[in-house]
């Protein structure tokens, strides 16, 4: 069986019926008032839901739990002066949390990969930044599978007048990614995954319990990092295995777990209109 991922349909087991019954939640100002608050009070909300989450045997291994804030531009301004990139202000940039081999050489290699498909979309990659992350409490299943996780800014093309066509753009580039990388047999291509990638937007996420979040994230203990809402998620992996990728789906994916195959035909029709509405010069 492999680290990353599901097993393969086999005997009475069939990953398209996996099924969660997770915990989650939000805290918001209604003002639309970012505020160090929010943060706090979403990361103490998520600790509360520790008995919405699962474990294994091994009891530092969650099976997920994350949150996702507004894009705090004044952390990530800070943070990336002192590694030599100059952020634009918000809205003319977007920031993707990206998961990538630990592999150097694969790793790499899916940078590049990413880097050329967001100038095939006709963005600027700005730079990237390492994400610190500290693993020390997490137990050996979720090490063994962690993926090195970085941060990847686009500059927003000028002739985007549009706020919601830049975040289009940005929704594309992160699909044609997963599908080039992550499905598309580049090797260690199966450690590729985007938790967010939005000018408005970031999750912080894995396979974590809610109260390893703010300890594997340093990030996020930050008085910089501020949001007007926060929503936030504690896995339950009732009949699934657990997973870095599919630690937070709260904000990240509408997929229901569980479906039927006709119910999965249906939605990829849904999707198709959609994408001929809305991304009318985009192949999904």
């Amino acid at each position: 069986m492999s680290k990353t991922g599901f097993p393969p349909r086999q005997g009475l087991y069939d990953p398209r019926f996996e099924h969660d019954a997770c915990g989650i939640g939000f805290v918001v100002n209604i003002k639309g008032k970012k505020s160090r608050q929010v943060v706090e009070q979403a990361l103490t909300a998520l600790h509360n839901l520790d008995h919405r989450g699962a474990r294994g045997s091994e009891e530092e291994t969650g099976d997920g739990a994350g949150i996702l804030l507004q894009v705090p531009h004044a952390f990530l301004r800070r943070a990336c002066a002192g590694i030599g990139i100059d952020l634009p202000e918000p809205g003319q940039y977007g920031v993707g949390m990206i998961y990538l081999p630990p592999d150097r050489q694969q790793r790499e290699q899916c940078e590049r990969r990413l880097e050329a498909l967001v100038r095939e979309e006709g963005q600027e990659v700005i730079g990237w930044r390492d994400v610190p992350t500290n693993n020390i409490g997490l137990g050996n299943t979720a090490r063994s599978c962690e993926p090195f996780i970085r941060q990847i800014f686009i500059r927003r093309n000028p002739a985007l007048s549009e706020d919601l066509a830049f975040e289009r753009k940005l929704y594309v580039i992160r699909r044609h990614a997963e599908s080039a990388m992550r499905y598309g047999k580049l090797a260690g291509g199966e450690y590729f995954y985007a938790p967010s990638l939005s000018y408005k937007t970031i999750i912080y996420k894995g396979m974590l319990t809610p109260r390893q979040v703010v300890t594997f994230y340093p990030d996020l203990s930050d008085p910089l990092v501020e949001t007007a809402i926060a929503l936030f998620h504690s896995r339950f992996s009732t009949n699934t295995f657990p997973s870095w990728e599919r630690s937070h789906t709260t904000g990240r994916s509408t997929r229901c777990a569980g479906m039927k195959t006709g119910c999965t035909r249906a939605s990829r029709c849904s999707s198709l209109s959609c994408s001929a509405m809305i991304f009318r010069n985009c192949s999904l």
